[in-house]
């Protein structure tokens, strides 16, 4: 999900020196801040901290380094370069870097699985279910194209090997230097899942990149259900983007992602 960028100043008692707190992202469960090389995520709920730290210390793909954890408070270090897209803009990086992506999900998914159980199908469909109704009964989205994404979204609906998955991995979440991927951040997702759930998050809103994924990840692919991942991934995100006070009708972000689908 799209994060929400904020520069706070604070001036420090002595006056000495000037030193600039950035909001990377905030909302109701969570807030994540860079002070220079160093970057402060603050959650309440640390079963998802847990989950994040372990995660990174099994993962054979580049994380951040954990530099220590004071709860509710885990202090990460910066990863170098840049990040391989946001979603509602169009992407600088290169098709090698997109392939390089690729090819380090691949990694992961090839990886021992964590001991964490991803949600099955039915448990996905029926929270699928829960917010097209909302969508609709609340006039959020109109009736056919939420029906339209639904019927979309159950290809994605089937069963699947559980591999390890990062669970949220959004394309800003990916960080490249050149052609070469330096890290993958925000681990408190990651389970047992489905593999092209992963692939289409990290291509969600930016579609002329799959072809470039797939190739680094080097193994055929459904290509279909990973665009409806594309469709129950936007259906599912807009209602908590709403409440959390961001905002899916930007330009290439969650609503537009739907309406491409009709």
């Amino acid at each position: 999900m799209t994060p929400v960028v904020v520069p706070v100043t604070i001036v420090p008692v002595t006056m000495a020196a000037v030193e600039e707190v950035e909001v990377v992202v905030a909302h109701h469960e969570c807030a994540t801040l860079r002070v220079g090389d160093v970057f402060l995520k603050v959650d309440a709920d640390q079963t998802r901290t847990d989950v994040e730290v372990d995660a990174m210390a099994m993962a054979p793909v580049p994380t951040p380094e954990v530099l220590w954890r004071k709860p509710p408070v885990l202090a990460l270090a910066a990863l170098p370069g840049t990040a391989l897209g946001r979603l509602g803009e169009p992407s600088n990086a290169s098709p090698a870097a997109w392939a390089a992506a690729g090819a380090a999900v691949r990694m992961l998914h090839e990886a021992p699985v964590p001991p964490r159980p991803g949600r099955s199908p039915g448990e996905i469909a029926s929270h699928l279910d829960g917010e097209c109704e909302w969508l609709v009964a609340n006039d959020v989205l109109p009736a056919d194209l939420v029906t339209r994404n639904r019927r979309i979204a159950e290809a994605a609906l089937r069963p699947w090997k559980p591999v390890f998955v990062h669970g949220d991995l959004q394309v800003a979440h990916v960080f490249v230097d050149g052609d070469e991927i330096t890290g993958v951040l925000d681990w408190s997702e990651a389970a047992q899942g489905d593999a092209l759930f992963d692939l289409a998050i990290l291509t969600l809103g930016h579609p002329e990149h799959l072809g470039d994924v797939v190739a680094g990840y080097g193994t055929d692919v459904d290509l279909d259900v990973i665009r409806a991942w594309w469709s129950l991934r936007s259906l599912q995100a807009v209602r908590w983007l709403v409440e959390h006070g961001f905002d899916p009708s930007a330009p290439g972000c969650e609503i537009d992602i739907l309406k491409a689908r009709m």
